[in-house]
């Protein structure tokens, strides 16, 4: 009877242990962050002057969730993951830089980009553990490196009335003139595209060593901050719908993921009404988004942020200018955006 009681009295504790794990025994619900140099993150974060996230919390008394006020130091999370890996092209992980790998915190490393506020965001949001997955690198085109599989060449005339043949996928070099026969140069559309890829599924398929014990996972979730290089070429620019069209539907197909949200984030320094090529990929963010209508298959699941109300200045270009509360802002704009969609109140 003794020994009867004994075992009941532990079964107990080990429930109530397991109760007060938020989530205890679910699986990890998984947000893949892919972009450029926006995505990259060159937000400071050390320093006591203004534009550094350091004075944004202790001096401004910002983003509060971040700071640890009994320990006097940066908040550490429980539930949340920070992983991040950076590779160039379609190199092996093995070549590739290892970022982050630690609990979601703003006391490692020196820079942030937007998954510290996206992380926290959906930590506080989830009843479970929650991995952000960041896999990027600057200066980098959707209609070249980062080209999806499967995604047909184009013909573009500029405004000299040359038609130029941009690279479809795994075409190379990035354009020729119509007509004339392509001389392949040491890199070929999609390039970035299937090592970022590669590299995540590298990371989930030994995921315990990302998200310690644990077993199982769901990919939840994209986020999409990019678009500087394709700016700078108005072909680019203006294929941009197309090409984010399809990034969304291969992503999906890729990940075995038909029903994960995704949002992506204009340009900071880009106004609505611009003409330009910032402007021309802010449209196409804007009709992409499921509420314009014009893409019924993405209502209540793909959401577009308008960035420039949340940043502090500066362009994509120069990182505005390192300022952390420009990635902080937008960053939380982004959450708040997938949030919405997975509630499904956007």
């Amino acid at each position: 009877m003794a020994d009867t009681r004994m075992v009941c009295f532990v079964a107990f504790v080990a429930v109530i242990c397991a109760a007060g794990v938020r989530g205890a025994g679910k699986p990890v619900q998984v947000y893949i962050l892919m972009g450029q140099s926006n995505m990259l993150g060159e937000g400071k974060i050390a320093g006591n002057t203004n534009g550094t996230l350091e004075f944004a919390v202790k001096t401004e008394h910002k983003y509060q969730y971040l700071w640890n006020e009994t320990g006097g130091d940066w908040a550490v999370s429980d539930t949340v993951r920070n992983v991040f890996i950076m590779g160039s092209g379609n190199a092996s992980f093995n070549q590739s830089r290892l970022e982050h790998n630690e609990w979601m915190t703003a006391g490692v490393g020196n820079t942030i980009g937007p998954e510290l506020a996206i992380g926290n965001y959906l930590g506080n949001f989830t009843d479970g553990p929650v991995m952000i997955l960041k896999a990027c690198i600057g200066n980098r085109a959707l209609g070249w490196d980062l080209l999806p599989p499967g995604s047909p060449s184009f013909d573009y005339k500029d405004r000299s009335n040359v038609t130029w043949t941009y690279a479809g996928y795994h075409q190379s070099p990035a354009r020729w003139k119509k007509g004339t026969t392509p001389v392949p140069m040491g890199w070929e559309a999609g390039e970035q595209y299937d090592g970022d890829t590669v590299r995540t599924a590298h990371i989930l398929a030994d995921l315990a060593t990302y998200y310690p014990n644990a077993t199982d996972y769901e990919i939840a979730g994209f986020f999409w901050w990019q678009g500087d290089r394709d700016s700078r070429d108005m072909a680019l620019a203006e294929h941009y719908e197309i090409n984010l069209v399809k990034l969304i539907k291969t992503l999906r197909t890729q990940f075995k993921a038909p029903n994960a949200k995704f949002v992506t984030a204009s340009l900071g320094q880009t106004v609505n009404g611009s003409t330009d090529g910032g402007g021309v990929i802010l449209d196409a963010m804007f009709d992409v988004d499921g509420g314009s209508g014009k893409y019924p298959e993405f209502k209540g699941n793909v959401a577009a942020v308008y960035s420039h109300p949340y940043s502090m200045g500066g362009s994509s270009g120069a990182h505005y200018g390192g300022n952390a509360e420009t990635y902080m802002n937008i960053g939380q704009a982004m959450g708040d955006a997938m949030i919405k969609l997975l509630s499904g109140h956007y």
